[in-house]
């Protein structure tokens, strides 16, 4: 969820929101993007968007179009838009009102799904309280909607008190996988694409969010934090307040038939964003361990197995929010890389080497 991480690297690496449009066309740009030494699973990097805060772009089941969230223009706060995947016909598909966040398109491309706080009202939600630390907001009027692929016929989806958001497609589009604080904590549920036949998956104290299926379905994974002692009291404190400190994240998998969670990353850093490998072999994700100031984020790559973690981004700027194409050929995620200005966060498409 963009309001958990976006939100850390709008504090730590100071990405804004700068005021130029986007371009709607590819742009000549594209052929200047940097890939660093050491980025060897990389080639062809092309810039999607130009100037804004655009972020958590995903792809359509046959990768031929992107749903993302960005603040641009005279937007104050995300709104959902989709684009080709060579980033032309650049289009808003959420109403404008409110925060939005967390979208994905159905399997079938008939619909649309994203998290949105607009029945909260028209305006975007107040900036969390900092003084208690580093917070991010659980803002209680996100709920998730349904919309057909123009955002025409919204639906609700959720309709319980409380933070409802983070949804995603299963790839046979049979589920929707969210983040709900309807027990009293945050966890994940499973739910028909209707609503309908909601599940809970996990139930351990702490936070479980950020969740993707493997391609065959049948594994998920997703960011969680499992405070102890002091920790743990601090988030049941924050969390009555609708708040919650995101520093100490770790990256986890589960099948869903034995609903047994895999804890796959020991670091005790701030983990997110994990997409899996097509092979299901491995989990592509984003943290700052590598950082002794926790200030910048890189994507790494951990194998289910063995645990062995492999640096795949050396940006000295923030890399983050990937997805891989079902065929595993290509790879979208949002940087700081190539700005053309302080301050703005960019989507990008590389041609992937294994």
């Amino acid at each position: 969820m963009k309001s958990f991480v976006i939100s850390i690297v709008v504090s730590l690496v100071l990405i804004g929101c700068g005021n130029e449009k986007a371009h709607n066309l590819v742009s000549e740009e594209q052929a200047e993007v940097t890939i660093f030494e050491g980025e060897t699973h990389f080639e062809n990097i092309r810039q999607l968007t130009f100037g804004g805060e655009n972020a958590e772009a995903y792809f359509s089941y046959n990768a031929d179009k992107l749903i993302f969230q960005s603040t641009r223009d005279d937007l104050e706060c995300d709104a959902i838009f989709t684009m080709n995947v060579n980033g032309s016909n650049v289009t808003m598909v959420s109403s404008g009102k409110g925060a939005t966040t967390c979208s994905f398109i159905a399997p079938d491309y008939k619909s649309i799904i994203y998290a949105s706080t607009h029945l909260g009202g028209d305006e975007c939600p107040p900036k969390p309280d900092m003084s208690k630390g580093y917070v991010w907001a659980l803002y209680k009027s996100f709920d998730i909607f349904k919309a057909d692929p123009d955002g025409s016929n919204l639906v609700r989806l959720t309709d319980t008190p409380g933070y409802d958001a983070e949804g995603v497609y299963s790839p046979g589009g049979d589920k929707i996988i969210f983040t709900s604080v309807r027990t009293g904590d945050l966890e994940l549920f499973l739910m028909d694409p209707d609503g309908s036949n909601v599940k809970q998956l996990t139930d351990t104290p702490g936070y479980d969010g950020g969740a993707f299926f493997s391609l065959d379905g049948e594994w998920i994974c997703w960011r969680a934090s499992r405070p102890q002692g002091e920790e743990l009291a601090d988030y049941v404190d924050l969390l009555k307040n609708g708040l919650i400190r995101p520093s100490k994240l770790e990256i986890y998998v589960m099948n869903l038939k034995d609903r047994k969670p895999i804890q796959l990353t020991f670091n005790g850093a701030a983990n997110f964003g994990p997409y899996f490998h097509p092979s299901g072999e491995k989990v592509i994700f984003v943290s700052n361990m590598d950082d002794p100031q926790k200030r910048n984020f890189e994507m790494y790559m951990v194998d289910i197995k063995t645990r062995e973690v492999e640096r795949i981004t050396y940006n000295p700027t923030f890399d983050g929010f990937p997805m891989f194409s079902h065929d595993g050929k290509k790879l979208v995620f949002a940087s700081n890389r190539n700005n053309s200005r302080p301050h703005e966060t960019n989507i990008f498409i590389a041609d992937w080497v294994d």
